[in-house]
């Protein structure tokens, strides 16, 4: 799937979720006020839950955020390999410009 297929999954998950929630609430309180039914209670109270899990956890998966951490650890281990490789004879820009290549190659594909 690319990202925006994605997105447009994780969005619609969403809603529906936050239906579900609203909706789950709603029933514990006209559950708990007509007849006072409380398996109908428990019955909303859990699709509520449910549906609390459920956003949790689409939301922790979806983040495609990578923490700058990580980004700076790539970056350093990168510039020490294209420096190794300068000092064993590369030719430093063709180098750094097949390294930018790379990486506008990586963006596209994404």
């Amino acid at each position: 799937m690319n990202d925006a297929t994605n997105d447009r999954a994780v969005a619609v998950i969403r809603a529906v979720c936050g239906v579900c929630f609203v909706g789950g609430i709603a029933g514990m309180i006209v559950a708990s006020l007509a007849d006072n039914n409380i398996g109908a209670v428990l019955t909303a109270g859990i699709i509520s839950a449910i549906a609390a899990v459920v956003l949790l956890a689409v939301s922790t998966v979806a983040t495609n955020r990578r923490s700058t951490v990580f980004d700076e650890a790539d970056a350093e281990i990168l510039e020490t390999e294209i420096r190794r490789l300068v000092a064993s004879g590369s030719n430093e820009s063709t180098l750094r410009g097949l390294v930018h290549r790379a990486v506008e190659l990586g963006r596209r594909s994404r």
